[in-house]
């Protein structure tokens, strides 16, 4: 629901409700709302495998939802960890550089007792150090390796989709066996906390501070009220209905309250009458 259908329906409200009017009960007309509304898509296109969450359900943050079809990327992972497991090649080339090492040490004895000839010697300091470059080559070759293991596994991950937020499934739009481009799967909202909007006449600007509470009393379940409190109050009145909005945000952890709840709400305490002389200075709860 976007912010102009939000104040066309507390606007009806207030003129339907002569309570959000009377200056002396100081109530308001209000909406529930969920904390945020997000719509769940896949970073990469597939088909899916299975979805693994039902409308209603609850989700935690970070849990599975969605999983794509993923068999060559899984194969890809397993090719690219056998790549970093395959040790044999380096210990060839440890074991080069070991033979190189022992034998330059002999012929150097070799060559200061003019056994062998300089050109012989300088085959085997030659040999010892395309050993040691080989033995190199190897490690970067299993560094290589590593970071394909990574980029594998970055890419099968991305064919599950986790949930960004804890809350509740709003909508399924998507089955197993559909395929996903740039549409969403799923929609979810956040429930804890819950918003509450209302509008306000202008003559209560400056009156409303953030952190103040105010008392909700949800059209369901009845007789109940919670405590919320303001956290989003608007600097610009609109013009033509002469109000301005105000967010309330009220702690919801037990899921008490669904989303979309009509309610009235009143400030906690009292209020400085700034109603029939505008706003006068900073006005605040007592």
């Amino acid at each position: 629901m976007n912010s102009m259908m939000k104040r066309t329906l507390l606007l009806a409200a207030m003129l339907s409700c002569s309570a959000a009017v009377n200056a002396d009960a100081e109530v308001f007309d209000c909406l529930i709302e969920p904390h945020q509304v997000v719509e769940v898509n896949s970073s990469v296109q597939g088909k899916i495998e299975n979805i693994l969450v039902r409308r209603s359900d609850l989700v935690e943050k970070g849990q599975l939802l969605v999983e794509l079809e993923s068999d060559v990327e899984r194969a890809t992972v397993e090719l690219a960890r056998a790549h970093t497991d395959m040790d044999s090649e380096l210990k060839i080339r440890q074991a080069s550089l070991s033979f190189s090492k022992r034998k330059l040490l002999r012929f150097d004895e070799m060559y200061r007792e003019d056994v062998v000839p300089l050109q012989t010697k300088d085959e085997v300091e030659t040999d010892a150090v395309l050993a040691g470059l080989q033995l190199r080559q190897e490690r970067e070759n299993i560094n290589v390796a590593r970071l394909e293991l990574k980029r594998a596994e970055a890419i099968l991950r991305q064919r599950s989709v986790h949930s960004p937020i804890s809350g509740v499934v709003v909508e399924r739009y998507k089955s197993a066996g559909e395929f996903v481009e740039d549409e969403p799967i799923l929609q979810l909202a956040q429930l804890n906390p819950l918003n509450v909007e209302v509008i306000l006449p202008a003559s209560m600007f400056g009156a409303i501070k953030p952190g103040m509470q105010a008392r909700i009393m949800p059209e369901v379940p009845r007789d109940d009220s919670f405590t919320a409190a303001v956290t989003i109050v608007d600097r610009v009145i609109d013009a033509s209905s002469g109000t301005f909005s105000v967010r309330l945000e009220l702690p919801n952890p037990d899921y008490l309250l669904p989303g979309g709840l009509s309610c009235n709400m009143s400030f906690i305490g009292k209020l400085d009458d700034v109603r029939a002389g505008g706003v006068k200075g900073n006005v605040a709860l007592k």
